[in-house]
């Protein structure tokens, strides 16, 4: 079906935006940054999700999720870090939504003790409240920040 509908070809064309839009920010970053373009991070997250399962409509009802990207030379990249819990009904937060496996806050505290250097005590009390027992993910190279 998506071939007739249109969906692949429209799913193909947003792909390949998206990927000239990346090309374009590399481009640019490139030009801004000069050779600091090796050691720096670009941390971004969301949590937002789709519920799994299609609607009556044909659609899917905004749900739980999260994902995070960390860009940047350095980040020791290539690798997607998750505990994949399964699309299985009884896998699924309160039988929707692709449960989540990973504090969001684990790749920020990364980022922040370890590139920027902000004290722990200030990201447990201040910037990260709460996150004390959230290990940070291990995402930088040695001697990265």
């Amino acid at each position: 079906p998506a071939a007739l509908d249109g969906t692949a070809e429209h799913q193909g064309r947003a792909a390949a935006a998206v990927v000239g839009a990346l090309v374009a920010v590399d481009r640019h970053l490139t030009a801004e940054f000069g050779g600091h373009q090796h050691d720096g991070v670009g941390p971004g997250a969301t949590e937002f999700g789709r519920e799994v399962a299609v609607n009556g409509n044909q659609g899917t009802d905004h749900g739980s999720g999260g994902a995070a990207l960390v860009l940047g030379g350095a980040v020791k990249g290539g690798r997607v870090l998750t505990d994949w819990p399964g699309l299985a009904k009884k896998d699924r937060f309160e039988g929707r939504d692709l449960r989540v496996t990973t504090d969001l806050r684990a790749a920020l505290r990364s980022v922040l003790a370890d590139h920027l250097k902000i004290p722990r005590r200030a990201l447990d009390d201040s910037v990260l409240p709460g996150s004390a027992k959230v290990a940070a993910l291990d995402l930088l190279h040695s001697g990265a920040g």
